[in-house]
């Protein structure tokens, strides 16, 4: 049988907001491809920021090992371009392309693709069209085709009059009409995006592609908003995770623990071909095969830089939460959340002086909203024990260099100062303007 081919299919800050997981969001095309294939309702990113999470999942290694400690558009980029899936792939003969939101170089042309498709915006309505003429090309076979969507990061697309009247925020925001509405824009781009991806899905059939092509369809992190994006929470580490294609079973759905870093192993398996040795990832396919119920029994999740520097790394469990930050601020870092109506209402109440705790534990059966640190509560105290063993035991394993002190940003990196408001205020650079 011949190599399928392999389209992924992302988008920018969806986290699970979206149909399958039973959110009140329209998204019948993302439905439609959760039906036909395998729905990993316990997905979990391994960096909870755009670059560092797609490294990540292209690389099959955590951030501090791939090199991706920040934003690419910032100043960061893989330790070695070589790990990237793309590489691995060549060798047995696949050709990729690249079209559209990547977000791992600032220069797509040193990734490794064979074509870079240039198209004006990485909107849906620029990138859509690029990936249908790739379709239709015909494409050259097996293929890696990488569709990145902007949507849904912010500026969200204006909702229709009257649409915030039918949603409500996330559960950790307050119900506010000015919350309603930023989350009826959310929607709005959620819309757009499964458009998108409906447009690219209908094209594979049409063109006879979709029998022999795993469709891997996610996202980078949790949604931009208050207490997701660019946190250790589920709600900034979950992503929606479906999987399509030759050898998976439709319909599946699993509660599988599985991180992002697990799908670049599960390709090598599933077309036959050995996992390179940098690999960190574990496969999923005794799972998706029935052969197993678990892939591991813990996510581990990390960041270091955003817009500006707040390293810290998290260990979870299907019952617990551990997180560790590891510098002496004590107070939120505002630049490192997407300036919006929830993030002012949030100032405004006085969050900017919330202390934030060095350890955290959270009970996640009785605590799923990780609301209530448990850390110093001495009946946890054996749990508190093993989580930060397994965590630093990790650290140790994949060589963070967080162990070692604070991290240095690279020459010629943008930053912003932790006390400021937004990441849109005034930057700072790494040895002088680059």
């Amino acid at each position: 049988m011949p190599y399928p081919n392999i389209l992924y299919l992302h988008s920018h800050d969806t986290g699970r907001y979206v149909q399958p997981y039973g959110y009140a969001i329209p998204t019948p095309n993302i439905q439609q491809l959760a039906d036909e294939g395998v729905v990993f309702r316990q997905a979990f990113c391994a960096a909870s920021t755009c670059s560092a999470s797609r490294a990540c999942l292209l690389t099959g290694q955590y951030a501090h090992a791939n090199g991706m400690l920040g934003l690419a558009h910032r100043g960061w980029s893989l330790n070695d371009y070589r790990h990237h899936i793309v590489h691995t792939l060549r060798t047995v003969g696949y050709h990729s392309t690249l079209i559209g939101e990547q977000h791992i170089s600032k220069r797509p042309d040193i990734i490794g693709y064979d074509r870079v498709m240039k198209i004006d915006t990485t909107r849906v309505d620029d990138v859509a069209p690029a990936a249908i003429d790739f379709l239709e090309g015909p494409p050259p076979q097996p293929f890696f085709l990488s569709v990145g969507f902007f949507e849904t990061h912010r500026q969200f697309f204006t909702p229709q009059p009257g649409a915030e009247q039918s949603v409500r925020p996330p559960a950790n925001l307050q119900d506010t009409p000015e919350t309603r509405l930023d989350m009826a824009s959310f929607v709005e781009s959620a819309r757009s995006l499964d458009a998108g991806i409906g447009r690219v899905l209908e094209t594979l059939e049409t063109q006879g592609l979709a029998e022999n092509t795993l469709v891997i369809c996610t996202t980078d992190h949790g949604i931009a908003f208050p207490g997701a994006k660019a946190t250790m929470t589920d709600g900034g580490i979950g992503v929606f995770l479906i999987m399509r294609g030759p050898g998976f079973p439709s319909g599946m759905v699993t509660d599988a623990l599985v991180s992002q870093v697990d799908i670049y192993p599960t390709i090598c398996q599933l077309i036959g071909i050995d996992v390179p040795d940098f690999v960190q990832g574990r496969s999923m396919m005794p799972v998706i095969e029935g052969r197993a119920t678990t892939v591991r029994d813990a996510v581990f999740a990390e960041g270091t830089y955003h817009a500006a520097y707040e390293p810290q790394r998290s260990i979870r469990t299907r019952d617990w939460k551990y997180v560790r930050r590891f510098d002496d601020r004590t107070e939120p870092v505002l630049p490192n959340v997407d300036d919006s109506a929830g993030k002012e209402m949030w100032i405004e109440r006085g969050w900017p002086s919330w202390l934030l705790d060095r350890e955290q534990l959270y009970d996640l059966v009785l605590d799923p909203y990780e609301m209530r640190n448990v850390v110093e509560d001495p009946a946890n105290a054996a749990v508190v024990t093993d989580l930060a063993a397994r965590l630093e035991q990790w650290m140790r394993e994949t060589g963070d260099p967080l162990l070692q002190g604070p991290v240095a940003p690279p020459p010629g990196a943008e930053l912003n100062d932790p006390d400021q408001r937004s990441a849109d205020d005034p930057r700072t650079f790494v040895d002088g303007p680059v």
